[in-house]
């Protein structure tokens, strides 16, 4: 549970936090535009409730069939159901949110989709002192599964947090194998990560500085594999197994993201918000994959929760 803001976390720190989030969604943007060879599109917005964002979307490019880097920093007068579902006792309680969020769906089959969000929130109950907290974090949804591909993900995502506690990582790995995890199917999304929500137990430098880390380790942990996996010749086997497994990410992403609800609940961008769908997918009644197959080993060997570092 978040503990009260202490004195030192004002405007000049929030502001700090804001202008961190800028700058790292225009670095994701850059190295994601030398990957693909083409141009994010950048659309600002202004939310009538108070705040706004910036959008950074690719569609159609080289090697991203769809992706978006987005910024938003938004404020408003009641705490959305979605945010006080665990802390009622803020409940219509004045907040306000920033973050980076970014899904990115490249177009080879072997080339995992990916996720990475850092967030920060801050709320002011009358009669009470404000609370505030961080959250952030970055997962892999491969449809085909590499070895190398997943331990160099862990390590680059251990890497982002071990400097600030060697129990945080495995407590944040294990919070990112529960939380992206598709309760109706009893399976995961991806092969996980890192992820953490509600954390201030630092106090506020090292939680900025933690967050911060997370967000700057999201490029060195995909990018190379991105690299190493988007000219892959593939054929339609390979292209259908991945719109079917596509589907997965938006069950998740519909049904279960506290994000995706929030955004929504909070009369957010819905484009902005939508932006993590896949731009094709398909579903398949009760479909299975053959026995021995790249597609079962997938299922049977990389979407179990595993230590890889």
């Amino acid at each position: 549970m978040s503990t009260p803001v202490n004195a030192a976390v004002g405007g000049q720190e929030v502001e700090a936090v804001r202008h961190c989030l800028i700058d790292l969604q225009a670095s994701i943007v850059d190295a994601l535009e030398a990957v693909d060879g083409g141009r994010f599109l950048r659309d600002e917005w202004r939310r009538p409730e108070g705040g706004g964002g910036i959008s950074r979307l690719i569609e159609e490019g080289q090697v991203i069939e769809r992706g978006g880097v987005n910024f938003s920093h938004v404020k408003g007068s009641s705490m959305p159901k979605s945010a006080t579902a665990q802390r009622p006792e803020l409940e219509g309680a004045p907040w306000e949110a920033m973050g980076v969020s970014l899904v990115i769906h490249p177009r080879n089959p072997y080339a995992p989709t990916t996720h990475m969000n850092v967030r920060f929130f801050i709320a002011e109950p009358e009669g009470r002192a404000p609370v505030w907290w961080f959250g952030g974090g970055m997962d892999l949804t491969p449809y085909y599964g590499f070895e190398e591909d997943c331990r160099h993900w862990h390590a680059t995502a251990k890497a982002a947090v071990v400097p600030f506690g060697e129990a945080l990582w495995p407590r944040f790995k294990r919070g990112c194998d529960q939380y992206f995890y598709l309760k109706h199917r009893q399976e995961p999304r991806g092969v996980g990560g890192t992820f953490y929500d509600d954390f201030n137990e630092l106090g506020f430098e090292a939680s900025f500085a933690l967050t911060r880390s997370v967000g700057e380790h999201f490029v060195p942990g995909y990018a190379p594999i991105l690299e190493r996996r988007k000219d892959t010749p593939y054929g339609e086997r390979e292209r259908d197994w991945q719109l079917y497994r596509r589907g997965r990410y938006v069950e998740f992403n519909l049904v279960w993201d506290r994000g995706t609800h929030f955004g929504l609940q909070s009369n957010g961008r819905t484009e902005a918000i939508l932006m993590s769908m896949p731009p094709l997918v398909r579903w398949q009644y009760m479909r299975r994959p053959e026995p021995g197959s790249a597609e079962a080993r997938l299922l049977e060997h990389f979407l179990v929760p595993r230590d890889w570092v």
